[in-house]
């Protein structure tokens, strides 16, 4: 069954007195239909909306709606239908096409903190419908075009006629207005939120030395922000485990451009760092979901860190273990960057531990991430990218940089070991090396040259996912 598509011209938002047209049109098959109109009252249902028939539609063969002096009462979410074949054929509904009017004395105003009808992730948001009769029957309702939902005072709290949102993120981003229990509207009002990205530049990988330049923007137009810089720190929790938490960096510069450089970069600026935006003199929240990490190796760690098995991809449902050793035999801190939720946790949290060793005894996807050692003091190992695959190949390759001159050997490794069929073929960046009947391919005297992502694939099993491998 086909779906109508319903647009508007000129525009959604109109002012009191405008006129606007709504055009229904079915793409696949554009002649022989006749066309009814909808409107959708705005209390949601949990089923979508509440669709009644326009009392002046006309089940013609135009396909438009006009509304040729737009008043306050007609903000609403419009919808069409067609049908042809005397009714043999009819459509779906088209998706709900809103229109928001707005007039100069609306019978309710909604007020809006800080008059801003333009936020960032982090900041609070305080709605308030206020007339003059201080009535209390009015509720704060939202529209947003993604959802194509009304919903009361969207996961906050309602006191009266009040909206309190403590944290907002993007998908607050909708059109606010004030409703009684009749069904009267205020103005409606366009809310924006707007995220901060956080980058880096070149990348996140370095070796000592490098340079690197995160950067930290507000997807708006504004510059009237300034920056702070902050970087996740291991601290001892009451109960002896650790914990993590944003540590204002003490060279951050508050300033209007939004970049920290790091000039000369060690290990132990290995870590998860942050921003923050301020403006006005409010500092919105850090928000973890939009960190960056930085990863740094050296030649001469303080702690090496042990992989069992030796190398970077795993299969899925099989055992790792990772151990810190050094020559002072102290016990370091496995911690882990969770790729999804970009936060540092101790190994305590997804796997279990004795002394400096971790212990995983059944891995899965979410076990993928970058793996070293920390002491309390902060001091770093160089890290480790693992990567936990659920298919049934996976490369072996050196966890650790390998050494100019030195030889390098890959492996193609099977879920299923006791395959005769070992013949795999071996990728660079994506392009086809050579095929080797071994499952195995070997690089006598390893250059700068072959530093890339490698993997292999086998014709009927699969193919790995991409390692890095380093040279130095």
């Amino acid at each position: 069954t086909p779906r109508p598509v319903l647009s508007v011209s000129p525009q959604s938002w109109l002012t009191e007195g405008d006129s606007v047209t709504l055009n229904c049109e079915v793409t696949d098959f554009p002649t022989g239909w006749t066309f009814s109109w909808y409107r959708g009252n705005l209390y949601r249902y949990s089923d979508g909306y509440k669709v009644e028939l326009l009392s002046d539609s006309s089940r013609g063969s135009r396909g438009s709606y006009t509304i040729s002096s737009a008043t306050r009462n007609h903000t609403g979410f419009y919808m069409c239908s067609a049908e042809r074949d005397e009714r043999q054929v009819q459509t779906h509904h088209s998706l709900p096409q809103p229109l928001w009017i707005t007039g100069e004395s609306p019978p309710v105003s909604l007020i809006i903190n800080h008059s801003r009808t333009k936020h960032i992730t982090g900041d609070s948001l305080s709605l308030i419908c206020e007339d003059q009769s201080h009535s209390t029957g009015w509720t704060v309702r939202r529209y947003t075009h993604s959802e194509r939902k009304v919903i009361d005072c969207p996961r906050g709290s309602v006191t009266g006629s009040t909206c309190e949102i403590h944290y907002l993120d993007t998908s607050f981003t909708g059109v606010y207005w004030c409703e009684s229990e009749s069904g009267e509207n205020g103005n409606p009002v366009n809310i924006t939120v707007h995220g901060v990205i956080l980058s880096v530049s070149p990348q996140s990988w370095l070796t000592e030395g490098d340079s690197v330049t995160l950067n930290c923007e507000v997807t708006d137009s504004s510059t009237d922000f300034t920056f702070s810089w902050y970087r996740e720190v291991p601290y001892r929790y009451s109960y002896g485990d650790i914990r993590y938490e944003g540590e204002l960096l003490s060279d951050s510069r508050r300033g209007c451009g939004g970049s920290y450089t790091i000039s000369s970069a060690a290990r132990n600026h290995t870590g998860v760092y942050m921003c923050s935006a301020e403006r006005n003199g409010q500092q919105f929240q850090i928000d973890y979901r939009h960190s960056q990490p930085l990863w740094i190796t050296g030649e001469s760690s303080p702690v090496s860190l042990i992989i069992n098995p030796n190398r970077t991809q795993h299969f899925t449902y099989r055992s790792l273990t990772i151990i810190c050793v050094d020559q002072s035999h102290s016990t370091g801190w496995i911690v882990r960057c969770n790729i999804h939720e970009r936060r540092l946790t101790p190994c305590l949290w997804w796997g279990s531990v004795t002394g400096s060793t971790c212990n995983i005894n059944s891995l899965y996807p979410a076990h993928t991430g970058v793996y070293f050692c920390q002491t309390e003091s902060g001091e770093n190992s160089n890290p480790v990218n693992i990567t936990v695959h659920e298919g049934d190949v996976i490369l072996e390759s050196p966890v650790h940089p390998v050494t100019e001159g030195h030889p390098l050997t890959l492996r193609c490794l099977y879920r299923n070991t006791k395959s005769s069929n070992l013949r795999a073929d071996f990728y660079k960046d994506g392009s086809f090396l050579q095929t080797q009947t071994t499952g195995a391919m070997i690089i006598h005297k390893v250059s700068k040259s072959d530093e890339g992502f490698y993997h292999c694939k086998h014709s009927e099993r699969g193919e790995s996912p991409k390692s890095w491998v380093s040279v130095r």
